[in-house]
């Protein structure tokens, strides 16, 4: 089973009010740290979806562009899905700096055939940082044409049909999920 990666970095960042991507995170810029992360894994091959193609995007990383009109991460990951090589795709958020290889590691080791993996904590699903199967772009698809573009109930219709499987977060693995959304986010990293 092949997995290509995607770095989610389509988002407009008015809450934090600067772009996340380009923020300082631990002496480096997210955008950065993000990158580093998915190549300590060894994709086949790793992507970076936004809106527009970023000007801290490497040579060697290839761009996928929301389709338009932007509805967000389901946009991102629709693309994505439409343009990857592998037969499954890791999704990571541009926001989520604290994942760990061996959590992700983790996740990859829990895919089957046909059937991707997400994250749950408690009910709610992590849908940007989980691994979908090539056909679950039907999906996303079909999503993009209507009026709901939340992946709540998209990652539960996959569920239920079996394209992915829902994984519990342990209390201890919850931090890895925090994400930075505004400035106040940054003042205990």
């Amino acid at each position: 089973m092949t997995i290509s990666a995607v770095l989610l970095a389509g988002g407009k960042s008015s809450r934090m009010g600067q772009d996340k991507a380009t923020m300082l995170f631990r002496g480096g810029p997210l955008w950065k740290n993000q990158l580093e992360i998915l190549r300590g894994l060894q994709w086949n091959e790793v992507l970076v979806s936004a809106q527009k193609d970023p000007p801290w995007r490497p040579a060697e990383i290839e761009f996928v562009g929301d389709e338009q009109p932007s509805r967000g991460p389901l946009s991102g990951i629709a693309a994505a899905l439409s343009r990857m090589a592998a037969d499954y795709l890791f999704v990571l958020a541009i926001d989520v700096p604290f994942m760990t290889n061996t959590y992700l590691r983790s996740l990859c080791a829990r895919i089957q055939p046909g059937q991707g993996v997400v994250p749950m904590i408690e009910d709610r699903a992590e849908p940007l940082v989980a691994i979908y199967p090539r056909d679950a772009g039907d999906e996303f698809t079909h999503a993009l044409s209507g009026t709901d573009f939340s992946l709540q109930p998209l990652v539960r219709k996959l569920i239920t049909l079996g394209k992915l499987r829902s994984i519990d977060v342990l209390a201890e693995e919850t931090s890895s999920f925090r994400n930075l959304n505004e400035p106040e986010n940054l003042a205990d990293c």
